[in-house]
């Protein structure tokens, strides 16, 4: 028999191998002073596209404002306690009702995480009976919550229509064997490529499927539809859109998230939901700061309008230059390349150091091998003449790619 970390010593995986040079750096890397379009990483000011500030909210004087005074009046820890037992206030229902409200549901339950939340809200609503039908390039909240579940699970090709027909039709007859039910699952923006899940398409199979309908709308929640109401009201089925889930870690810049649907599925999460039964209630400045947050989404219609006008600058400008930015249809920017691991590394350590640009970047083992994508967040906080100084510097780095010199920098790195 082995000692359980013998493993984990000698295989750190696919990420974890590279911690020694990456670390401080590639990963967790500390970005500095205000949540902006220009912050400062590794002594330098970089423009910052790695902040899912989409709003330009995180900084804005009045949340600030109102931040700073909830910790005064309330501290960081009241309530305490769970929900359930003690850590219930107004406030938090009053959160709850503006979200459904927001998002035309009857009932909204908070949640202290979104990946917490999600991954509870699988597990709550299924049992081992049901059917879960979800796309396969789902987010790592979705995929976890889905592992939980004892009963059969299928995943349909990403947006693929007749992938996911052809799994509806094998859970119905499972469905039908078991006497459970089925939960079909997407997003409503895909975070890691920025095109919106087919939900028009997914709802229409409700017309000849029997399955209820859950959206995990981070991205589109404040970024879509009118007055940013989601991915579900831009494509116009937001009414078959069954539980809608929405965080505030992005268009919102803050902490929690929200359930919202009929009131008996939303009590029923409420009392099922064991991450929230047995996890301390958000704390009060959280919610009145998503409160005030909230407030500025309905009525700054300027802040939306600004943030598409720097994606559409950003993504127009990226095509005009040849560059592949995949089918996004939302403010996510991703730009593929190709190359290996080392090449992304050496390629965005020139693009931090020599041309102050920071944005994410995504390697295999989230995609596959041999791709590279350089993950974009426009946000209202940014400027036309960041827009334009990125994409120069992108089309002088694609061309050092393109003639091998990363590829050389990477062999002295590893």
């Amino acid at each position: 028999m082995k000692d359980l970390f013998e493993r984990i010593i000698q295989d750190k995986g696919p990420l974890g191998k590279w911690a020694d040079i990456a670390e401080g750096y590639y990963v967790f890397p500390k970005l500095e002073g205000d949540i902006s379009n220009r912050m400062t990483f590794n002594g330098k000011k970089v423009i910052t596209w790695s902040i899912n500030d989409y709003l330009g909210l995180a900084n804005h004087p009045e949340v600030r404002a109102v931040d700073a005074a909830a910790a005064a009046d309330y501290g960081m820890a009241y309530p305490m306690g769970a929900r359930m037992m003690s850590g219930h206030t107004t406030y938090h229902e009053q959160l709850e009702q503006a979200c459904a409200d927001f998002v035309e549901k009857e009932a909204a339950y908070l949640v202290n995480f979104g990946y917490q939340g999600m991954v509870s809200a699988i597990d709550a609503l299924v049992t081992k009976n049901d059917v879960i039908v979800y796309d396969v390039d789902a987010h790592a909240c979705i995929i976890d919550g889905v592992r939980l579940h004892h009963g059969k699970r299928f995943t349909y090709q990403h947006n693929d229509m007749e992938s996911l027909e052809k799994n509806l039709r094998r859970a119905t007859k499972i469905a039908e064997e078991t006497q459970g039910g089925i939960l079909v699952i997407s997003e409503g923006v895909f975070g890691m490529r920025g095109e919106q899940g087919k939900l028009k398409e997914i709802a229409a199979f409700k017309q000849d499927y029997n399955f209820r309908l859950l959206v995990d709308d981070a991205h589109g929640f404040g970024t879509l539809g009118a007055g940013g109401k989601g991915a579900g009201v831009a494509q116009g089925v937001q009414d078959k859109i069954d539980v809608y889930f929405a965080t505030f870690a992005k268009s919102m810049a803050g902490i929690g998230a929200f359930f919202a649907g009929d009131k008996d599925v939303i009590q029923y999460l409420q009392y099922n939901m064991r991450s929230q039964m047995f996890a301390k209630s958000l704390p009060m400045a959280m919610v009145k700061g998503a409160l005030k947050r909230l407030e500025m989404l309905r009525t700054m219609p300027v802040l939306k309008e600004k943030l598409w006008e720097n994606v559409d600058a950003l993504q127009n400008g990226l095509k005009e230059e040849g560059f592949d930015i995949g089918k996004t249809n939302s403010c996510v920017t991703p730009v593929f390349l190709e190359g290996s691991i080392p090449e992304a590394m050496a390629m965005v350590n020139d693009l931090r150091e020599n041309y102050g640009v920071f944005c994410s970047i995504v390697v295999y083992p989230v995609i596959p091998k041999g791709l590279i994508i350089l993950r974009l967040i426009p946000t209202a906080a940014h400027t036309l003449e960041d827009v334009k100084e990125t994409i120069e510097a992108f089309s002088s780095i694609r061309s050092k790619l393109e003639k091998g010199i990363y590829k050389r920098l990477a062999a002295s790195m590893t």
